[in-house]
């Protein structure tokens, strides 16, 4: 019995360094090339809810939209934001486009709320 343990500590005793055995763990902790995670498309799911949204709720959904767009725009704009990656590039043409969008949407609204109450 004492011959065990004397070979377990012998074993112990003869195993990798500290060093080693960090080495070791961050190996087997860091994924490889192979292991890496397919691209999550956030994106494409987020164009979908608000494509779900804008159905179920119609002018109204295009109104918030656009009227938190234009306020994010419009603080960008006075933080200095000249150019945007949006697809129309200029910040003044971005506030404008989403400016119409909002007025179209209110539009919508007061049309669709004189022909429930006409």
């Amino acid at each position: 019995m004492t011959d065990d343990r004397e070979r377990a500590a012998s074993d112990v005793a003869r195993g990798p360094s500290p060093g080693e055995m960090i080495a070791r763990r961050d190996a087997a902790a860091t994924p490889g090339p192979a292991a890496a995670a397919p691209p999550d498309p956030l994106r494409l799911c987020i164009y979908a809810t608000i494509a779900a949204l804008g159905w179920l709720l119609g002018p109204v959904a295009l109104a918030v939209f656009a009227v938190v767009a234009f306020i994010g725009y419009a603080a960008a704009w006075r933080a200095g934001l000249r150019v945007s990656r949006c697809w129309l590039r200029d910040t003044r043409l971005v506030l404008l486009y989403l400016a119409l969008l909002a007025a179209v949407a209110v539009a919508a609204i007061v049309v669709a709320v004189v022909q429930w109450f006409g």
